[in-house]
């Protein structure tokens, strides 16, 4: 399909900066089936938006201080490095700010004392880059990383110490994301307390989310775009449950993109969920039949992107275009920061 199709004008007046407090007082615009009108709610309205039994999905990736500012050791050439995807303990594939002045092999300096070597470079630009020192990379990260927010906030405005906690969502414990899995900040104690009240489980998952979900779409037709993979892992035990309630007659509701294309990696053709430990780069765009979710709950995403392709592969890419136009002239906030919105085919 071409490219072109999931674009939208969008004012920048409607790109949040910052949450709105407390969190679960953000808007949530609710789109049902075709002939259903679109709904002005709240995110403090789901638990009566959905059914007891209903299975709520949650990805409990953390997001670490993968920012890196530096330069090369043999010159003043300043380089940045955005980690994306962990190789092994010692070595991460990261994105590099003037990357040409960067040459395998280069020795780079990061705040803190922190080293690490250029090794390979890759067809997709990126950099796997060798972290020297005994100390664990997560240690170095803290020392010298800043938090990674994505570009159309970063560009406005510093990071500061409060992002530290607004980018993390209250269900963060696997360490290794870049993004945060931003349809969970909604989230609130208080929420969470009246969703268990209304019957409707939880569960989780992990999927570490890479620098790769801010790039955009440079191809003209989604045929010839590549997804950058990301490492996710369901277990047994949540797989388990999850098609238990799936064969009583329960929807499962991935909350955010991450958890759902987690799940339809991990789902068979019948809709059973399998567990899940290794990389997905799976590309959802129309014409994809879904096999593991029933719902999602999802913030407003950047025209063209992979995900404006994976909620009009999930609802109909007219039905999608007609709910972001009515968010804009209804003023919703848009991106990481912004409202929600409850997709319900």
């Amino acid at each position: 399909m071409r490219v072109d199709l999931f674009d939208f004008e969008l004012p920048q007046e409607r790109i949040a900066l910052r949450p709105v407090r407390p969190r679960d007082a953000a808007r949530m615009l609710v789109v049902r089936g075709q002939d259903a009108p679109f709904e002005d709610r709240g995110v403090r309205d789901l638990p009566a938006l959905l059914e007891p039994g209903d299975v709520l999905v949650f990805n409990d990736t953390r997001v670490i201080p993968a920012q890196l500012e530096g330069r090369r050791a043999s010159g003043e050439a300043k380089i940045g490095a955005t980690l994306h995807k962990r190789v092994d303990l010692r070595r991460w594939q990261a994105f590099i700010r003037n990357a040409k002045r960067v040459k395998e092999g280069d020795q780079l300096v990061f705040g803190g004392g922190v080293t690490a070597i250029a090794e390979e470079r890759h067809s997709d630009g990126s950099m796997t880059l060798l972290f020297e020192g005994d100390e664990p990379v997560e240690v170095l990260l803290d020392r010298a990383g800043s938090m990674p927010l994505p570009p159309y906030i970063a560009q406005k405005r510093g990071i500061d110490e409060q992002d530290l906690a607004d980018y993390q969502t209250m269900f963060a414990k696997e360490d290794g994301a870049v993004a945060a899995p931003t349809a969970s900040l909604h989230f609130t104690p208080e929420l969470i307390e009246a969703i268990d009240a209304r019957g409707i489980k939880r569960e989780t998952l992990t999927l570490h989310v890479g620098a790769g979900t801010f790039l955009p779409v440079k191809a003209d037709d989604t045929e010839d775009h590549q997804m950058h993979s990301e490492f996710g892992r369901i277990s047994q035990e949540a797989a388990d449950r999850l098609n238990l309630a799936r064969a009583g007659g329960s929807r499962i509701i991935a909350v955010g993109t991450t958890a759902l294309r987690l799940l339809e990696s991990a789902a068979c053709d019948d809709g059973t969920i399998q567990p899940f430990a290794g990389d997905t780069d799976i590309f959802i765009t129309p014409g994809y039949r879904f096999k593991g979710v029933d719902g999602l709950m999802t913030n407003f995403h950047l025209p063209k992107s992979t995900l404006v392709m994976l909620v009009s592969a999930l609802m109909g890419r007219e039905r999608m275009m007609a709910a972001y136009q009515h968010a804009i002239r209804e003023q919703y906030r848009f991106y990481s920061y912004g409202d929600s919105s409850l997709l319900l085919p």
